[in-house]
């Protein structure tokens, strides 16, 4: 059994992650934890993953004291930079155990994964290419860090081909063009009634492809977490995107 920690346990993600780790065959809760909880009694004795939760205000701290008590951490919470991420190696390059991992997933959603794979597949063979993000109003981060890492992914795939940037006449827009993430236009919508859904538009002149991912209820990202749990400590150091404990 893998004994897994949720920190955010009360929050609406992290509730749904104890109820998987309940269900799960393979899986035991060790501790539900929450804002204004000791995060040291986390530890290798009782805990063997950490599943964080929480929000992008706290995240890195909570990470980097995951990995000073010695234990392999998935993370759910979105809002990671560059310079967070090199944070996390920093620590990772010094934490007691020399295999210990860090898991940090842009979307647990299998849907959305495979549909930042097609498009990175797709990118190459199309001139334009924009992203669209949507979620509910209580969404505290835009744009989500899926149409970031989506937006990554289109990108390096144009310059793995040697595309240039995309055709674009626009001279003002008051913003309304959205926000450039690596020469890729991502706009974010919230609204109430969503839950997390995406939309990746490609064009060539004459045609169009639309790839859209959508889940409609937090259940969707279980099978996605209890996937990371379970292979979280097969990959030493930082691991980034779900797409690398799948078959692609």
């Amino acid at each position: 059994m893998i004994k897994v920690s949720v920190i955010g346990a009360k929050g609406r993600m992290g509730g749904n992650v104890v109820n998987a780790v309940n269900q799960a065959d393979d899986t035991e809760l060790a501790l539900a934890l929450d804002a204004g909880d000791d995060l040291t009694q986390v530890n290798p004795d009782n805990t063997d993953v950490a599943v964080e939760f929480t929000v992008p205000s706290v995240a890195l701290d909570n990470v980097l004291a995951l990995i000073g008590q010695g234990v392999d951490v998935v993370v759910g919470t979105t809002g990671w930079t560059d310079e967070k991420l090199d944070q996390v190696r920093k620590a990772l390059a010094e934490a007691p155990r020399a295999d210990q991992a860090v898991f940090i997933a842009p979307n647990f959603a299998i849907s959305a994964v495979l549909a930042d794979y097609f498009a990175g597949l797709a990118a190459k063979y199309f001139e334009s290419a924009e992203v669209v993000e949507l979620h509910h109003p209580n969404k505290v981060d835009a744009p989500s860090g899926t149409a970031i890492h989506t937006a990554h992914t289109i990108a390096d795939a144009r310059r793995a081909t040697g595309l240039g940037p995309m055709p674009d006449a626009t001279e003002t827009d008051g913003g309304s063009r959205g926000q450039v993430v690596d020469g890729v236009h991502v706009h974010a919508v919230r609204l109430r009634g969503l839950n997390a859904h995406e939309e990746v538009l490609l064009g060539n002149a004459g045609e169009q492809l639309t790839i859209r991912a959508d889940s409609f209820d937090r259940g969707s990202f279980m099978p996605g977490v209890l996937l990371a749990v379970r292979n979280v400590s097969a990959h030493p150091g930082l691991t980034i995107g779900l797409d690398k404990f799948l078959d692609l």
